[in-house]
């Protein structure tokens, strides 16, 4: 095959992915939406409590397994199966070890978060932890084979067939007496169990010799490997978590033992972090092209080159993740409102206002973290979002037990995360200067929080909105943070030219 289809099958697989990750976030959006809708908003909560967890130990196989696995198939060329076979006996047993220590960890999850009626639901989903260890494997040798369009494939089946069956599973156990929080696990746990027979068919049968004459990785050095990768993702999904999972902690302690109500507030919660967390997922892909970027650089010792690509990439970021947090300063309640209740809205607006300036800092960490791990810095990564997530662990811990019941908790903890995740990117910040020279350029932060500043101030001038309108007011303060870059000269023509640069870097 002659490199000129290869550059176009890459290139279809990679729009491929790229498809796939948007519907991934919109279905995700859909799915929360939804899911509130068939279990009530106690019930929502109730599964938030249950996801906050799962999601940690979920993301962090999948992640693990897709990045370990497809590294070493991209480098068996012709051996793929001796390769995979290896791999795939190791991650089978550590999700079965995964799983056991999660079904046995689960009530005393339960009992820390003050809900005993989530620890079934908890013991349900170890079986997804299980699940998620079979299937993943199976997607990093899709990865490492360049099956892009397969890949795409299977992430939009899985996205959609999780959606139907939690939210279907959990209304009909609401509707039956029974708890939708349970019903909504169980959906989960039918949708991966379908998922996993889909990607073996696709992934199977394999290309290359079934013979092993290349000695596939031995357990121990792949391990080796692999931890790494895990710990990384673990401190990551932990800082995105810990927040609803201390609130619903303490609004238990402190709800004189109305659980009921306490799932209710942690469900509001959970809907300001839905929105907050867009900007973060929306400029990952200026990760994925961030880090072979400087990693290349890097090794052709171009340390100018690097500065270059860290600066313009910071930049782009933060401009960018600023005017989504514009919007959701601006008019808070009208985003919560578009998805779901006026009585949610109502709750969380406060929250959602403060939230969102701390996940816009998580995703500016996001990038200092992955401009020192692409430069060799892993350790000094691994050690700044461990920072993070002390930082964060500690502000909750000191702020959200003492404030009033229900909202003022919620407004507490956006609070103390925010000043964790705010004090981190300080950190990352001042290790990436230090390791290249810069990292967002002094101007254009003053600029980007002038421009945050008053188009979410000018938010709050429109008036209480419906849904077909909210789209509209965003644009608005979308436009309003824009001209503020222009008039300030921040936006010029040449960021046309640096953005086609970065992409094709």
């Amino acid at each position: 095959m002659s490199a000129k289809s290869d550059a176009g099958r890459a290139g279809r697989g990679g729009v491929a992915v790229l498809g796939a990750k948007v519907f991934f976030v919109v279905s995700g959006l859909a799915q929360q939406v939804l899911l509130q809708w068939a279990v009530g908003l106690a019930g929502y909560g109730a599964w938030a409590r249950v996801q906050a967890v799962a999601s940690i130990v979920n993301n962090v196989v999948v992640a693990g397994s897709v990045q370990g696995v497809s590294r070493v198939v991209a480098r068996s060329l012709g051996h793929e199966r001796a390769a995979f076979r290896s791999l795939f006996r190791v991650h089978v047993a550590l999700a079965v070890a995964l799983a056991i220590l999660f079904a046995a960890l689960s009530p005393l999850v339960a009992a820390f978060q003050g809900a005993p009626h989530i620890a079934a639901p908890l013991a349900v989903m170890a079986i997804v932890v299980l699940l998620y260890g079979t299937y993943a494997p199976v997607i990093g040798l899709l990865n490492g084979r360049a099956e892009f369009t397969r890949q795409a494939a299977l992430d939009v089946s899985f996205a959609t067939l999780r959606t139907g069956l939690m939210v279907g599973i959990g209304w009909m156990f609401v509707h039956r007496g029974l708890a939708g929080v349970t019903g909504a696990a169980l959906g989960f746990a039918a949708a991966a169990t379908c998922i996993v027979p889909l990607a073996m068919w696709l992934a199977f049968p394999l290309r290359g010799s079934a013979s092993e004459d290349r000695p596939a990785p031995a357990a121990g050095e792949y391990l080796g490997e692999l931890w790494p990768l895990a710990i990384a993702q673990l401190c990551t999904n932990a800082v995105m978590q810990v927040d609803i999972s201390l609130l619903g902690h303490f609004l238990s302690a402190n709800g004189g033992g109305d659980v009921t109500t306490a799932d209710e507030w942690v469900g509001v919660y959970r809907a300001c972090q839905l929105f907050a967390f867009l900007p973060y997922q929306l400029l990952l892909s200026i990760t994925q092209v961030l880090f072979p970027m400087l990693a290349r650089a890097r090794a052709e010792g171009d340390p100018a080159r690097v500065r270059l690509y860290v600066e313009r990439g910071a930049r782009l970021a933060a401009l960018a993740s600023g005017m989504m947090v514009a919007v959701l300063v601006g008019v808070p309640g009208a985003v919560l409102r578009f998805a779901y209740t006026a009585e949610i809205a109502e709750r969380g607006a406060h929250t959602l206002r403060v939230l969102a300036l701390g996940q816009g800092a998580f995703t500016m960490l996001a990038i200092a973290t992955t401009v020192l791990a692409s430069l060799g810095r892993e350790r000094r990564a691994f050690l700044v979002t461990l920072g993070a997530l002390g930082g964060v662990l500690s502000a909750c811990a000191l702020l959200t037990p003492r404030a009033a019941f229900g909202e003022m908790q919620l407004l507490s903890t956006a609070v103390a995360t925010s000043v964790g995740l705010g004090l981190a990117l300080a950190v990352g910040a001042t290790e990436v200067r230090r390791e290249v020279g810069g990292f967002i350029p002094a101007l254009t932060a003053v600029r980007a929080l002038l421009a945050l500043s008053v188009a979410g101030a000018a938010g709050t001038l429109f008036p209480a909105t419906g849904r077909l309108v909210t789209p509209l007011v965003a644009v608005a303060i979308a436009a309003v943070y824009l001209l503020v870059l222009v008039v300030s000269r921040e936006l010029t023509r040449d960021d046309l030219h640096a953005l086609s640069s970065l992409r094709g870097g």
